[in-house]
C-alpha cells in the first residue's frame, strides 16, 4: 500500500521495540498487556500514534464484568451473571443455574471458558477458573445462534453467523479447527440483523472504542440478542472475522490496513498540530 513497514516485537519487560521511530504503530498483540490497556497507556505516555482503542477503553473492554456492568447501565442486553471470588465462591453458581458458562473475567481467545450442563461440571469449572485467575464469571447459557459484528470506524459491519463443528467457538475452533463456518447468510430476519448491528454499535460506543472492534453475541430461541463481550483488538489476519466482514463490504485487506493507519496518523497529526 506504499508504506514503509517494519515489525518490532516487545514484551512487558522489553519495550525496546517502541524506540524505533515511526509515524504510526499498528499493535497486533492480544490478551493481557497487549490488549488490556497497559501497552496503550505506555504509548499514550510516549505520545506515540497508534491504531485502535486508547488505554481506558482497552482496560474496560478486557474486563468482562466491568463491560457487562457498563452495558447494563446503558440498557443493553447481556446474559445474567454472578462473579465468584476465591473460596467465598462456594456454590454461588447456583444463582445462575445450569446450564451455565464459566469463564475467566479478563482472558481472551476463549481461553478458560467452560459450558457446564450439570452441577458437577459447574463446580469443577469454577474451581479451575478461580484457582487459576482468583475469580470466575458464571453466566447464563444462551441457547441459539452465535453472531459476531465487526466495528470499523465506529460503524457496524454485516454480522457473521459462526457455526463451529465443536460445541462452541472455543480456542481450538478459533485457531486450529478449519471446519468452523462463517456465514453472512445468517438465516435470520432482516429486523433481527439490524437490531444486532445497532446494539453492537451502541455497545462499542459505551466502551469508548475507536478504529476497530468486534462485538460477540448469542441469540436465544426467540432470536433476542445478548452481548457476550467486545474485542478491542480483534484478530487481524486476512481470514479473521473483522477483515472478512470488511471484505464483504468491499474493503480489501490492504485497503483496510491502509485506512486504519491513515486514520490513526490523521488523529495524531491533528492532536499535535
Amino acid at each position: 500500500m506504499g508504506h514503509e513497514v517494519f515489525e518490532s516485537d516487545i514484551s512487558p519487560t522489553d519495550l525496546g521495540g517502541l524506540d524505533h521511530e515511526a509515524d504510526v504503530i499498528f499493535p497486533v498483540l492480544h490478551g493481557q498487556f497487549g490488549e488490556s490497556g497497559e501497552l496503550q497507556e505506555i504509548m499514550e505516555e510516549r505520545n506515540l500514534v497508534f491504531v485502535g482503542s486508547g488505554s481506558k477503553a482497552s482496560r474496560l473492554g478486557m474486563d468482562k464484568v466491568a463491560s457487562k456492568q457498563a452495558w447494563e447501565k446503558a440498557g443493553l442486553p447481556t446474559p445474567t451473571y454472578v462473579v465468584l471470588i476465591g473460596q467465598r465462591g462456594g456454590e454461588g453458581w447456583q444463582r445462575v443455574g445450569c446450564p451455565c458458562v464459566v469463564k475467566a473475567i479478563d482472558s481472551g481467545s476463549s481461553i478458560d471458558v467452560f459450558i457446564c450442563k450439570s452441577a458437577e461440571e459447574a463446580r469443577k469449572a469454577v474451581g479451575t477458573v478461580v484457582s487459576k485467575h482468583g475469580r470466575a464469571l458464571v453466566e447464563q447459557f444462551i441457547r441459539g445462534p452465535e453472531l459476531t459484528v465487526g466495528i470499523l470506524e465506529e460503524k457496524a459491519l454485516a454480522p457473521i453467523r459462526i457455526v463451529p463443528k465443536r460445541e462452541f467457538f472455543d480456542y481450538e475452533a478459533k485457531y486450529k479447527d478449519h471446519g468452523t463456518e462463517h456465514r453472512f447468510d445468517t438465516g435470520l430476519a432482516a429486523e433481527v440483523i439490524e437490531r444486532v448491528r445497532e446494539i453492537a454499535r451502541h455497545a462499542n460506543n459505551v466502551i469508548g472504542c475507536r478504529d476497530l472492534a468486534r462485538v460477540d453475541f448469542m441469540l436465544d430461541e426467540e432470536n433476542h440478542p445478548y452481548i457476550l463481550e467486545i474485542n478491542t483488538m480483534p484478530g487481524f489476519t486476512p481470514v479473521s472475522l473483522l477483515p472478512e466482514a470488511a471484505k464483504h463490504a468491499g474493503i480489501a485487506f490492504g485497503a483496510l490496513v491502509d485506512r486504519l493507519a491513515r486514520r490513526a496518523y490523521s488523529r495524531g497529526h491533528d492532536a499535535t498540530a
